[in-house]
């Protein structure tokens, strides 16, 4: 399986001026010379690190799954939690013709753990040996920073100041992630599923997963 992202979070989305607020509240922060792009920077890096940590889309974006088989023909376990809708499912033969899925064959089984593609009335379409099918997806707990729940909108802000706070020590490495941020994260944290039919995968925003099983 491979999973990347296809749209970041736009940078109006991005709570800047909130930030700005919660440094100068919290560590005496002075905006002036200091570029904007410092800042979006950190909350990049927050809101990547919280989703990983915690299996959850924060802030609404496209992403693209690419697989060789179906781990079951009769139920497809997506990456993404949750998932808003599936924009289209493409069937790329070996010769590289594509066929786009009517949305009439599937539907999607929504899950804030593991939500599924499943087909409608008989099994998702064989995928060739040296094919695959793509599958565009939305997937986010909120559209806006303000529909974000509160405690996750308060991690992404303190890990942000963290990071900034400590942007010159070195030793800061290996995921370190303050006992607050931990805290107010935890009962978002996914649940670890059995990989057998319909099973689990592990959370890569961002990033392409290497070639396994093909699902």
């Amino acid at each position: 399986m491979m999973l990347s992202e296809v749209t970041p979070v736009p940078e109006a989305v991005l709570p800047q001026e909130a930030f700005k607020a919660h440094l100068r509240l919290g560590t005496g922060f002075d905006e002036a010379g200091l570029q904007d792009a410092v800042l979006i920077s950190f909350l990049r890096a927050a809101i990547a690190a919280i989703e990983a940590r915690t299996g959850k889309v924060l802030l609404a974006r496209d992403f693209l799954m690419s697989v060789t088989a179906w781990r079951d023909p009769q139920v497809q376990a997506l990456p993404l939690a949750p998932v808003q809708l599936i924009q289209s499912v493409i069937i790329v033969a070996a010769s590289g013709d594509e066929n786009l899925l009517d949305s009439a064959r599937y539907h999607l089984e929504p899950d804030s753990q593991q939500p599924r593609l499943r087909p409608v009335g008989g099994a998702l379409p064989a995928i060739e040996t040296g094919g695959d099918a793509r599958i565009l997806m939305r997937a986010g707990m909120a559209n806006s920073w303000s529909a974000l729940p509160g405690d996750l909108a308060q991690a992404v802000l303190m890990l942000a100041a963290h990071y900034y706070e400590f942007r010159d020590d070195t030793r800061l490495q290996g995921g370190c992630m303050p006992f607050g941020v931990t805290s107010l994260i935890e009962r978002y944290r996914a649940l670890r599923v059995s990989l057998g039919v319909g099973g689990g995968y592990g959370m890569g925003l961002g990033r392409k997963l290497g070639p396994g099983a093909g699902a």
